[in-house]
């Protein structure tokens, strides 16, 4: 193998690692956010990328989009799942579990 392709493989090697630490803290704060919003704990601090695939944004451009879960609790009693979608750093799709309110949540109605 040339030393110039060797180099373009490890640059690239490098670039995906870079830009997945990157979308995994900014999964992981978007979890973390949506539990905070909704009265939920977020579980375990952390979140696990389920899949990754290339996808044209808006603009037009090529990038990773990564599918990721997390955990998170209204009571500690039982465990939900919430799934994210990121391409790039940004944050294209949130949902949660269907769970119950926390106690702390004012109910309408009778």
């Amino acid at each position: 193998m040339s030393p110039l392709l060797t180099l373009l493989l490890l640059l690239a090697a490098v670039y995906y690692w870079w830009s997945a630490s990157h979308a995994k803290e900014a999964a992981i704060a978007a979890g973390r956010k949506a539990c905070e919003r909704a009265g939920l704990q977020f579980l375990d601090d952390t979140v696990e990328q389920r899949r990754v695939r290339l996808k044209r944004g808006q603009d037009g451009n090529l990038g990773f989009c990564r599918y990721y879960v997390f955990e998170f609790t209204v009571d500690g009693d039982r465990r939900y799942e919430g799934r994210l979608i990121l391409l790039g750093e940004r944050v294209i799709a949130l949902d949660m579990d269907a769970h119950r309110l926390p106690d702390n949540v004012v109910r309408f109605g009778g």
